[in-house]
């Protein structure tokens, strides 16, 4: 979809606040509200808006402990992998779930409250999986930056 400036200038603001009104929205944007309002249900029926969500503080909430998981599977077939997603995505703490090309067949992004935590997790949960051959992991020290808007 061709997005013109005013799209453009809705998805940024909506991106950083979703709960901005429509009139604020179409104060911002330059346009009348009905026609902003138009323009939000586009973008949502087209797919670019796929939902709301409030951002929370994981730190806040116990969950200080970024960790990133390299895993290697022992086979490579569609039912592996689809099996291993299956699995994967029943973890409240992986967050991020990537298939990789190269050496590591998935990448995981856990938020967890600690070490102890992520030990837990390997042990009764990562390392049950049949599919799963070798993992790596790597602990982050501290956030440099996160970010959920995409750049426009």
């Amino acid at each position: 979809m061709k997005l013109d400036q005013a799209q453009r200038q809705i998805l940024t603001l909506l991106q950083k606040d979703s709960t901005l009104s429509t009139q604020n929205l179409a104060e911002k944007v330059g346009l009348s509200p009905s026609p902003c309002w138009r323009r939000v249900r586009e973008l949502e029926e087209a797919g670019l808006i796929k939902g709301y969500v409030a951002l929370l503080d994981r730190h806040k909430l116990g969950l200080g402990t970024c960790v990133w998981v390299r895993v290697k599977l022992k086979k490579h077939s569609a039912e592996v992998l689809d099996r291993f997603e299956t699995v994967v995505k029943s973890a409240q703490e992986v967050v991020e779930c990537y298939e990789l090309l190269g050496e590591t067949d998935c990448l995981l992004k856990l938020y967890l409250p600690n070490l102890e935590a992520l030990s837990a997790f390997m042990h009764n949960f990562l390392l049950k999986i049949p599919e799963v051959d070798v993992t790596h992991s790597n602990v982050a020290l501290r956030e440099i930056k996160n970010e959920t808007a995409l750049p426009l």
